[in-house]
């Protein structure tokens, strides 16, 4: 069930000057505070929204992407400068530059 933004009218209760109410998509929006019976209003929001990111999508965000081939080797897929595109579990150097990709 979608989640929907309401915020108070008038005056803030308990639930804040903005709140989230559980609905179906069939139901009427809410006129009063299930709390307080205070006016209330629905407001717009931003819609989380999911899609697939390919391989060079992540690269260019900054991700490291790793793809297991075998029992301690993956691919990086995302690999970036002299990163190694191989990643031997049991060899350190090969391990992906993740401190290069974090900013503060």
């Amino acid at each position: 069930m979608p989640v929907y933004e309401y915020e108070h009218v008038d005056k803030p209760c308990s639930l804040g000057v903005k709140f989230e109410y559980t609905q179906s998509m069939s139901s009427d929006k809410l006129t009063e505070c299930p709390n307080c019976g205070g006016k209330i209003k629905r407001i717009i929001s931003l819609v989380a929204v999911s899609a697939h990111k390919g391989n060079a999508d992540l690269k260019n965000m900054g991700f490291t992407k790793l793809v297991r081939r075998d029992k301690g080797i993956y691919e990086n897929v995302t690999a970036t400068g002299n990163e190694s595109r191989i990643w031997d579990a049991s060899k350190p150097e090969t391990m992906p530059d993740i401190r290069s990709k974090i900013e503060d």
